[in-house]
Parts: structure tokens; C-alpha cells; sequence
């Protein structure tokens, strides 16, 4: 296939043009005429990917590894070390970011990994209504997500209402209307603003709630005639207990 078959195909699943203005989703790396071997998808690109993977292949990664605009390309350090390999190998790189956490990722992790039932959602949040205790939540996060400990802002004995958003979401809280509000990256002053407008958050890591990227993409691209690999990428943060 050629890459603009591919694009073509992905724009229609998870149409690019949903993606937020600040965003870069969409062809990082390529030429759409360019016939494929192959496609990978991970949720980041590394050097050992691009090293390991055939040329002619391609990427379709979550996170765009082009955000911010690039006024030189120094090739001994990120993101145009990986940029080099790519164009050496003749490899390409679509990124599916915003656009496919508002048409798949959210609300996959928000029912089939953690097991809730979406009564509402906007763009980007699911919400989720029943009962549930502070520790009866807060243990179903951490078998879910395989998470040793959990970073809580606020506490609330009894929780009626959960929201949910994959990745660094703690800028949507204004849009949130539930007792308690799950996303990763929550800086401090955030939770300052949640425990002063009574909003218990915990934060579930950003790797940890986007890392089913690959395995959802992966899925909608099994009839394609292409070998389609999944690549799991390493979370750069580790717990280390001294």
C-alpha cells in the first residue's frame, strides 16, 4: 500500500482535522507515494524501533515527535537525532494524538480497562455515575493500571460521579462537573485549584493511561494487506525505592 492509502484510511477511522490547534497529528515523516512494507504502531517513536524495524516501514505513533517548531536540526539530540534515522531508512511517521483520544483512546481505558460505564462525554472526558468508596477506588485504579501508588488530590469518603481523561488532562477540570476527576500530570498548582473548588483528582501517570494506544490501532488496522506490528514503548519514568 501507499502511504496516502494509509493516511487516507486513518483520517477516516480518526479524522486528523479533530486533532486541538496546538497539536501536530498527522504526517511527521514521508512521502505519500512511497509504497510500505509494513507498520508499526507504538505510542512513542525510540532509537531502537527505527534501528530494529525494516526499511520502507511505517510509524503511526500517538505522540507527534515533532510539537514545537524546529529552527535547526542538530542530529546529536532529540527529536532530529530520530528524524535523521527515519529519513535514512526511508522510513515514514504519522502521529494520531488529540484526534484519536476524542474518537478512540478515552473512552476504550475509561470502560474496557477500568471497568466504568459512560453516562456522558464531551470531546475529550468520559464520566461515569454510581457509588464508590475512597478505598474501594482508589485499589481499583492501582489493579487496573498495575500502579504500586497513586498521587491523590483531596479525598472524599463516598464518590458518586468520576470523570476521566488520558494523559496531562488537568487543564479540562473547568469542564469537569464530578466529585472526582482521573488523569495524569497533575502539576501542583492544579492541585492547589482542585482542592480549593472541592475536586478529589488522582493522577494515574501519562504513560499509564495512553499506553493502550497501540493495541486499539492495532485492531483497526488487522484487514489492511500490510504486516501490522505492535512495538511496547518504555515508560521513561521507574519507581525507585532506596
Amino acid at each position: 500500500m501507499k502511504l496516502q492509502e494509509i493516511y487516507d484510511f486513518l483520517n477516516k477511522i480518526s479524522p486528523f482535522d479533530l486533532q486541538e490547534k496546538w497539536d501536530n497529528s498527522g504526517l511527521i515523516v514521508g512521502n505519500a507515494t512511497r509504497e510500505i512494507s509494513q507498520i508499526v504502531v507504538s505510542l512513542d517513536l525510540d532509537e531502537s524501533m527505527i534501528e530494529q524495524t525494516p526499511a520502507e516501514a511505517l510509524f503511526i505513533v500517538h505522540h507527534p515527535l515533532i510539537f514545537a517548531k524546529l529552527s535547526q536540526l542538530d542530529f546529536a539530540r532529540y527529536p532530529a537525532n530520530l528524524l535523521e534515522k527515519l529519513i535514512l531508512k526511508k522510513q515514514s511517521l504519522i502521529a494520531m494524538h488529540t484526534n484519536f483520544d476524542q474518537t478512540h483512546l478515552n473512552r476504550y481505558v475509561f470502560e474496557k480497562i477500568l471497568d466504568f460505564s459512560v453516562m456522558e462525554q464531551n470531546p475529550f472526558v468520559c464520566i461515569a455515575r454510581g457509588e464508590w468508596s475512597y478505598q474501594t477506588l482508589l485499589a481499583l485504579l492501582k489493579k487496573k493500571l498495575s500502579l504500586p501508588v497513586l498521587k491523590v488530590v483531596g479525598k472524599k469518603e463516598i464518590i458518586t460521579s468520576v470523570a476521566f481523561t488520558t494523559g496531562a488532562g488537568a487543564s479540562l477540570m473547568d469542564t469537569v462537573e464530578a466529585d472526582c476527576f482521573l488523569t495524569g500530570d497533575i502539576k501542583y498548582h492544579d492541585a492547589m485549584k482542585a482542592l480549593s473548588e472541592n475536586l478529589m483528582m488522582v493522577d494515574i501517570g501519562h504513560y499509564e493511561s495512553e499506553q493502550f494506544f497501540a493495541e486499539i490501532l492495532a485492531e483497526e488496522l488487522k484487514n489492511l494487506p500490510l504486516l501490522v506490528i505492535i512495538s511496547h514503548s518504555k515508560n521513561p519514568f521507574h519507581i525507585e525505592s532506596i
